[in-house]
């Protein structure tokens, strides 16, 4: 009943349905759940260490026989930069002297580290089914290494020519994530944010531009989207806001109660959190600093000078956090994950049903 089963057959999932890995949203009680449900179940792992990983892919192991995907960034450590890092540190002053921090007082690093031989070690050693990446691909000694255990291997493209750049380089299913998307975008061969294509634009020219099955992305968050996409010749959908919503989801209460009353046009791409862009629901810092701050340092860097600000800020204060979410932030249902999964699923094949049935009349 499904259009294109390429995804299924792939991942070996029953529902062309992938929850999107959310560092710091999402961890193994989701995956399992989704998985379980009929999805592809995702490990987010660009926070964890790799003792964290391990203890969390035992989890996944312990909960599901399923299939589970483990995505890494594969970012490449920023040059350090004094004077811009000085200049980020001065512009956010005025919020350490409004919380009675001491704005010259050393700050924590990034813990955001890319995909390297430990991670990998541990890909090797643990055989996890699907491992995907976010800003392309790590180099190719490792990529190498990663497809000699048989995974399955995923990334996002943001343009046609990424789509068909990670084709050249051999994934095995392309992400195609339209500017709707929330937290981070994939970018490695763009930079102009403004040029960024929206879902509906970007998924049917990527599907034309490559052979391998596409996963659209970007503000999915019902059955309707996930029919439009399958229409557009996507072979699956990557889901994340809507699950946020989920009692499996980890974001911070004030994350959370943000979410449960944003609409759509109370996103926006910004890079003042991490120093990357990424769709986050406005709060103070966006509105004071960015939305986009030539300041930020590169990527992860920006975000260290604003953990002392979350810590120190009043309780459910949400003026410091990164607020990550897509546009289809409003369509919010709060499910488990697993009664989520199945939903967007009978969603679909209804509305997929009733196109069907249209036409054939």
């Amino acid at each position: 009943m499904w259009p294109d089963t390429r995804i299924q057959e792939l991942f070996d999932i029953e529902f062309p349905i992938v929850q999107a890995p959310m560092a710091g949203a999402n961890g193994s009680a989701m995956a399992i759940a989704v998985a379980e449900a009929g999805g592809l179940g995702s490990l987010p792992c660009a926070l964890l260490t790799p003792d964290q990983l391990r203890a969390e892919l035992g989890a996944i192991r312990a909960g599901t026989r399923r299939p589970v995907n483990v995505n890494f960034f594969c970012h490449r450590p920023p040059q350090p930069d004094v004077e811009r890092e000085a200049a980020w540190r001065h512009e956010l002053s005025r919020y350490y002297v409004e919380l009675g921090l001491d704005p010259d007082a050393p700050v924590p690093a990034s813990s955001r580290a890319p995909f390297d031989d430990e991670f990998c070690g541990l890909v090797e050693e643990l055989r996890p089914e699907i491992v995907s990446f976010h800003f392309g691909l790590p180099e190719r000694r490792l990529l190498n290494r990663v497809r000699a255990t048989r995974a399955r291997i995923v990334s996002s493209a943001t343009t046609v020519r990424e789509a068909r750049w990670l084709e050249d380089a051999g994934c095995d299913a392309i992400i195609a994530q339209g500017a709707e998307a929330g937290g981070h975008r994939g970018m490695f061969l763009a930079e102009a944010v403004d040029r960024q294509v929206g879902t509906m634009a970007l998924v049917p020219q990527v599907v034309d531009a490559v052979k391998v099955p596409v996963i659209a992305a970007g503000g999915i968050a019902d059955g309707r989207g996930i029919a439009a996409a399958l229409a557009l010749g996507a072979a699956a959908v990557q889901v994340g806001t809507a699950y946020l919503f989920c009692p499996e989801s980890t974001v911070a209460d004030p994350h959370r109660e943000a979410l449960r009353s944003a609409h759509a046009d109370d996103t926006v791409l910004t890079n003042v959190f991490t120093g990357r862009p990424a769709r986050s629901i406005v709060n103070r810092t966006v509105r004071e600093v960015g939305p986009l701050s030539p300041l930020a340092p590169a990527f992860p860097l920006a975000g260290g000078a604003l953990a002392p600000l979350r810590s120190a800020a009043p309780s459910g204060s949400a003026d410091f956090m990164s607020l990550w979410s897509g546009q289809g932030v409003a369509l919010r249902r709060e499910l488990t994950a697993a009664d989520l999964t199945r939903v967007l699923a009978q969603e679909a094949l209804a509305r997929l049903s009733s196109l069907t049935s249209g036409a054939a009349r």
